[in-house]
């Protein structure tokens, strides 16, 4: 093959990936896979469209080799194929953020003019985890923080809050965080928190984004009752 007919296959093979990504449930998908694997039924729940629909939109995924899938039974699993996807799925909001007004106005009245403080960066965060100079939150639904968390985080997710909070100690800050810089879940549990005179602040970054940096992540349930260690 020629340097040209490398550079169009190659490109045509970057486009196809490209065209894979060109729907907004595709990726949502990929979001909710960067979190840990799931089954399709539990994908269409979390997604609000039918299984048919959230099926079709994993196959193209698949075809693409962003995701991949194994039998468990007669449940098909669906996984990220590297965390490389999750990485695309971030820079696309970033790319989507810096080049589109429409974007920037959402995002800045609608998550940002919502903080009244700057988020937690990863690094300051691993440094005060390593000092347990905070309590770190996860509000992520159980299944998601079982498959990997932030070192020390204690998982209360959003719709266990309320009736959860008085277990976490008000003396010491707190950081909550969810999905990444695009998931209103840690917002709404920042607002709760704070509602009810807690110091609290949010991490933007997501867990995959935690790892890629080179920090290590852990494994396995938790409960609220290590709040206060």
């Amino acid at each position: 093959m020629s340097t040209r007919e490398i550079r169009q296959t190659l490109f045509a093979q970057f486009a196809a990936v490209a065209d894979a990504l060109a729907h907004g449930s595709r990726l949502a998908l990929l979001e909710l896979l960067a979190q840990g694997e799931r089954d399709v039924e539990t994908l269409s729940g979390l997604l609000g469209v039918s299984v048919a629909s959230t099926s079709q939109h994993l196959q193209r995924l698949k075809h693409a080799g962003l995701v991949s899938a194994r039998r468990d039974g007669r449940r098909r699993i669906y996984r990220l194929a590297s965390d490389e996807v999750s990485a695309l799925v971030l820079n696309i909001g970033k790319v989507a953020e810096a080049c589109l007004a429409s974007v920037e106005k959402i995002v800045n009245q609608q998550l940002r003019a919502q903080d009244e403080w700057p988020p937690v960066s990863t690094d300051e965060l691993a440094t005060l985890s390593a000092r347990r100079a905070v309590i770190i939150v996860d509000v992520r639904p159980a299944e998601e923080y079982a498959a990997a968390h932030l070192p020390g985080a204690v998982n209360i997710p959003l719709e266990a809050l309320r009736r959860k909070m008085s277990r976490l100690p008000r003396e010491r800050e707190i950081v909550v965080y969810c999905r990444g810089p695009y998931c209103l879940l840690a917002l709404d549990a920042m607002r709760m928190l704070r509602r009810h005179h807690y110091r609290v602040r949010r991490l933007e970054e997501s867990v995959p984004d935690w790892r890629r940096a080179g920090l290590p992540v852990e494994t396995g349930p938790g409960s609220v009752r290590h709040a206060r260690a």
